[in-house]
């Protein structure tokens, strides 16, 4: 299945995904408080999202989905960061990973057609299926991060 070589393609360039967003998250005018968490975290928290996309989309298991975005909502909470900069951190994750996809697929009209280097040959029904399963865990993932985020803030109140 070619989806399936798209997302070994994407674990294995978790690195690079992962400093791009990182990078971005700290720069970032939308995102000024991650600046304060400590760069480790983000690079583990977006580091595991990345590695991990296969498990998150291949047997779409919503369980682990929410104890993971839940605990980052709850972290995130305790760290003073805004549930606006939290949603927009996994929106620019997502823009991110999309971003990658498309400059590392070559939509292939044709089985004659050999990509270079690391180019993959995908055709247009595979493209179209990973984006909607991606779709699908970001918005699962939103949820419960933001779901998480809640919770702590409905506990600090009491």
């Amino acid at each position: 299945m070619i989806s399936t070589r798209l997302i070994q393609l994407i674990e294995n360039h978790a690195g690079e995904l992962t400093r791009d967003v990182v990078k971005d998250l700290v720069s970032n005018t939308r995102t000024p408080h991650f600046r304060a968490v400590p760069r480790e975290e983000l690079d583990e928290r977006i580091g595991g999202l990345y590695r991990n996309l296969g498990n998150w989309i291949g047997a779409p298991d919503d369980e682990a989905v929410r104890v993971a975005y839940e605990d980052w909502g709850r972290r995130r909470f305790r760290q003073d960061i805004l549930i606006s900069e939290i949603v927009y951190a996994l929106l620019v994750a997502k823009h991110h990973l999309r971003r990658f996809v498309r400059d590392h697929g070559l939509v292939e009209f044709s089985g004659d057609r050999v990509a270079p280097g690391e180019l993959l040959p995908v055709q247009l029904n595979a493209v179209q299926e990973l984006n909607g399963m991606v779709g699908e865990f970001f918005d699962r993932a939103l949820y419960h991060l933001v779901r998480g985020w809640e919770m702590e803030a409905a506990r600090s109140v009491r």
